[in-house]
């Protein structure tokens, strides 16, 4: 059988997508909100830049901070395997 997926209208840089996921609606509403305000973040800062290079620059920033992210679990999930062992 196939997966119950969602169509969830949003809003982002001004323009309409649908979103097709199996996540909860208001989750996927709330991280196209976090795009559309990075978009305009980085458009207030660089009025120049057209919706192109907004959108690559916005997704360069959003994997940069995945990224961070990424490496601290990594750096804490090890932290953690180390306090385990020792106190074994």
């Amino acid at each position: 059988m196939g997966e119950f997926k969602n169509r969830i209208n949003v809003t982002i840089n001004d323009q309409h997508y649908t979103i097709v996921g199996e996540d909860n609606p208001e989750h996927i509403r709330y991280v196209a909100h976090l795009v559309d305000e990075q978009l305009k973040a980085l458009g207030r800062k660089s009025t120049g830049l057209d919706t192109t290079r907004k959108a690559i620059l916005t997704a360069v920033n959003i994997m940069h901070e995945k990224v961070q992210l990424e490496e601290e679990n990594y750096r804490l999930q090890k932290e953690i395997k180390q306090l385990k062992n020792s106190e074994d």
